[in-house]
């Protein structure tokens, strides 16, 4: 304990928080967790048990807690033994749809907590709290994925089966979808229903779902299969469904989480963030849309079906603004038909079009103007909490 002490005083500008991290690691005696900051930005932990060292980065903490959430939702939160089936049925569709992915939503509650709040308030229960409030956003992730899956008809997510894809799931996986929303709202009210925040957050993540699914609901009716109509692929319509269905829970929903853990209630603050953070969701879109097209599935995880089922993506909205009447008549022909002939030639009319030029341009001037806007509306937040989400997508391949 005094070698520890004596680290501490000499090195206070690297200290970030210190907590006990036994239960993370399994340890059976205590152990102390000092949180650092490294040169590449990522917060480090490094925790001593006797002799042996470790370092603890967040994405280490974030997965750590993940399988004490499991256990908690699906072991110790109800004794019923009649309900058995059940919940093992729950732990199976949380450890299969829950983890995998960037985990970029999750994460950004802490990180952008650290950005915040200065090294000495970041205790021990409000580092963990804000790990478990970016797992409640995983798990939103989680249900709208699944229920989304469903209604696209995807094959893959995430480099594996969806779930209802999977033998002898089929359309239970509805019910499934709405286990992992429930699992959000146990969870908040177990681990902060004595915060000063708990209201903001029940009332942060029922008006983003809310948001959220009104963007699918312009998304599905935008892009009804079987019946493609090209006038209602315009770029007013495909920016409401981007906003609505992305960029809420995708952007803002992280960054307005940890802004009200870390005691900033103000509306003026929280709609400033909002206006960069829907920009940032608008062209991550974009970006998802494009690689849909032009990505590597065995990078990104899914194969794209975009084209095959009518989606009003970035890609067709653009396309159809600078195409001739006879590529209309091609593209109305050949678009949301599940035939590899039919796609095949959507994608070498995109190319015709010089669409990834298009959309490398469009990369660069959204940078641009993500530039702008943290100048103008980010005065009183740090910066950095907008410049390191836009480090995680700019430029990015899945």
């Amino acid at each position: 304990m005094r070698r520890l002490l004596s680290l501490l005083i000499k090195t206070p500008k690297t200290i970030r928080t210190m907590w006990h991290i036994e239960s993370l690691l399994g340890l059976k005696t205590t152990s102390v967790l000092m949180c650092t900051s490294s040169l590449q930005g990522d917060s480090l932990c490094n925790g001593t048990h006797s002799n042996s060292k470790a370092l603890l980065s967040d994405p280490q903490l974030f997965e750590a807690q993940f399988h004490e959430l499991v256990t908690e939702l699906s072991e110790s939160d109800l004794a019923d033994p009649a309900l058995a089936d059940a919940l093992n049925r729950f732990r199976e569709v949380l450890v299969y749809n829950s983890p995998g992915g960037k985990r970029n939503r999750g994460l950004s509650v802490i990180a952008s907590l650290r950005d915040l709040l200065s090294p000495t308030q970041l205790t021990q229960d409000t580092v963990r709290r804000a790990l478990l409030v970016g797992w409640c956003i995983e798990l939103l992730q989680a249900f709208f994925l699944v229920a989304d899956d469903i209604m696209d008809g995807s094959v893959t997510r995430r480099g594996q089966p969806c779930w209802y894809k999977k033998d002898g799931i089929g359309l239970d996986a509805i019910n499934d979808s709405f286990l992992l929303e429930a699992a959000i709202y146990r969870l908040l009210r177990r681990h902060c229903r004595d915060q000063p925040y708990y209201v903001h957050l029940l009332e942060l993540f029922t008006e983003t779902s809310f948001q959220t699914e009104l963007g699918q609901a312009l998304d599905l009716m935008t892009s009804t299969p079987g019946q493609v109509d090209l006038n209602r692929f315009t770029m007013d319509r495909y920016k409401a469904i981007v906003k609505y269905k992305t960029a809420f829970y995708s952007f803002y929903l992280p960054v307005a989480a940890a802004m009200y853990i870390a005691g900033i209630e103000s509306e003026e603050e929280h709609n400033n963030a909002k206006l960069i953070l829907l920009e940032m969701g608008e062209f991550f879109q974009i970006q998802d849309d494009y690689l849909d097209c032009y990505g590597d599935p065995a990078v990104t995880g899914k194969i794209g079906t975009d084209i095959q089922d009518n989606k009003c993506s970035w890609l067709v909205v653009t396309a159809l603004e600078t195409m001739t009447p006879e590529q209309r008549a091609e593209l109305k022909a050949c678009y949301g038909r599940h035939d590899d002939a039919c796609v095949e030639k959507v994608k070498a009319l995109y190319n015709t079009l010089k669409m990834p030029t298009f959309y490398h341009k469009y990369e660069d001037e959204s940078y641009q103007r993500l530039q702008k806007l943290i100048a103008c509306h980010a005065q009183n937040l740090p910066h950095s909490i907008f410049l390191n989400f836009a480090k995680k997508i700019y430029k990015r391949n899945k």
